[in-house]
């Protein structure tokens, strides 16, 4: 039994990047052995072993041959037969196929460190076109090594490309495109993901509502042939933007929705012109369902493009609306929301300056964060006191939280 360190680690290694974890690949055993050396057998569709006292993962050396369609349907030997150079052969990337032995040596059957030298994302074989999922993969490592100056290999996209047409990535799952798409979000730069999908094809059938929004006018404005970006450049822009802000992959989506919003919103802040927006909600909805997003990232998205208007407008609105917006999104049960769309909307200002040279709108810092502060905390005691009960105390927390917020607003006026 022979065991090597393989794959990410090695990689990051080479190129100086933090090695989070690390994987192993056994030759020459079999799932009996490892048991009886106390590894902890988990997985379904082939033997993956956790190490006694490191937990860290150790797979039997594999081959794969694939038998139907999807990322799933393959025929796996795990024998005690099968050799390194065969384990590597069936991963997706050169780069990805280095192994390295108990003395330190390396084993590079692909040229993998020549590809890490010469920054290239390249397919080991013509077998990388059988399993769909590596299409996003390598879109998340482009993403992830851009800022090195890594680029794809041209025959390999041309792979990607030929995995898409034969729609084989029909076939992946919703929970596998999310895995991905949210790795690729917490990247140096996710814009890149979204770019390199277009390119092979796979961003209309992976993100159908995304790319209809890209791809529709939504806003109603008269001529504005100055524009800098079009709507899809603006997606990638804004992307990269707060990738330099906040490496929250839930924030970045939110903001990707925030500013696909509203391409240009020198309209929108002022007049509140918007064409269609019911559809608009109703296509990110359809995102977040069928892409099973987590709870907590769909409600700050639908909540920070349905109010969006309101939002950029808030200082000018009465204390009775706001306190109306604070109770629809349960901010008294969520205050990391407020924060978050504090961030968003502050964020979102920044961009408009840089990249539109909009001088007039004023970035209300903190301006929401502050309301809540102030209103978060009724005096429940002194309320429960007058004898309130039942819905009149809802009711009176109500009142007080509108009157507190109508008093410092007085105050912040006359100041100014």
């Amino acid at each position: 039994m022979k065991i090597y360190l393989v794959g990410g680690a090695i990689r990051n290694s080479f190129l100086n990047l933090p090695v989070t974890d690390k994987d192993w690949v056994v030759v020459g055993s079999t799932p009996e052995i490892l048991i009886k050396k106390k590894f902890k057998q988990v997985g379904k569709d082939f033997p993956v072993f956790l190490h006694p006292i490191t937990h860290e993962e150790y797979c039997l050396a594999r081959t794969e041959r694939k038998s139907g369609y999807g990322y799933k349907d393959f025929n796996i030997d795990y024998s005690q037969h099968v050799t390194l150079k065969e384990d590597l052969m069936r991963r997706d990337l050169t780069i990805n196929a280095i192994a390295q032995d108990k003395n330190g040596k390396y084993i590079d059957p692909f040229n993998g460190f020549k590809d890490l030298k010469n920054r290239v994302l390249k397919h080991i074989s013509s077998s990388f076109q059988e399993d769909p999922l590596r299409v996003l993969r390598v879109a998340r490592f482009a993403a992830s090594l851009s800022h090195l100056g890594f680029y794809i290999d041209k025959n390999t996209m041309k792979f990607m490309q030929k995995i898409v047409l034969s729609k084989e990535i029909l076939f992946l799952t919703k929970d596998r495109i999310w895995k991905e798409t949210e790795k690729a979000m917490k990247t140096n730069n996710p814009h890149v993901y979204f770019k390199i999908l277009q390119n092979c094809l796979a961003f209309p059938i992976l993100f159908p509502e995304l790319n209809k929004i890209i791809n529709t006018n939504f806003l109603k404005f008269y001529s504005y042939s100055f524009l800098p970006l079009s709507l899809e450049e603006n997606l990638y822009t804004s992307l990269a933007y707060i990738a330099k802000k906040n490496n929250s992959s839930h924030l970045r989506l939110a903001y990707m929705f925030l500013t696909t919003s509203y391409y240009f919103p020198l309209d929108l802040i002022k007049n509140n012109h918007c064409l269609n927006k019911s559809l608009y909600i109703n296509l990110v909805k359809k995102f977040c369902i069928r892409l099973n997003l987590p709870t907590k990232i769909k409600k700050l998205i639908l909540v920070i493009i349905k109010y969006n208007v309101f939002l950029l407008n808030i200082e000018e609105k009465s204390s009775s609306s706001i306190i109306s917006f604070l109770n629809t999104i349960d901010a008294w049960r969520n205050p990391n929301q407020i924060s978050q769309i504090t961030f968003l909307i502050k964020i979102y200002l920044q961009f408009i300056y840089k990249n539109y040279n909009i001088k007039f709108i004023k970035i209300k810092k903190n301006y929401l964060q502050k309301i809540y502060s102030i209103v978060c905390s009724p005096p429940i005691k002194l309320i429960l006191k007058k004898g309130y009960k039942g819905k009149e105390i809802k009711i009176s927390i109500n009142n007080w939280r509108i009157n507190e917020l109508a008093k410092w607003k007085k105050n912040k006026n006359i100041k100014n």
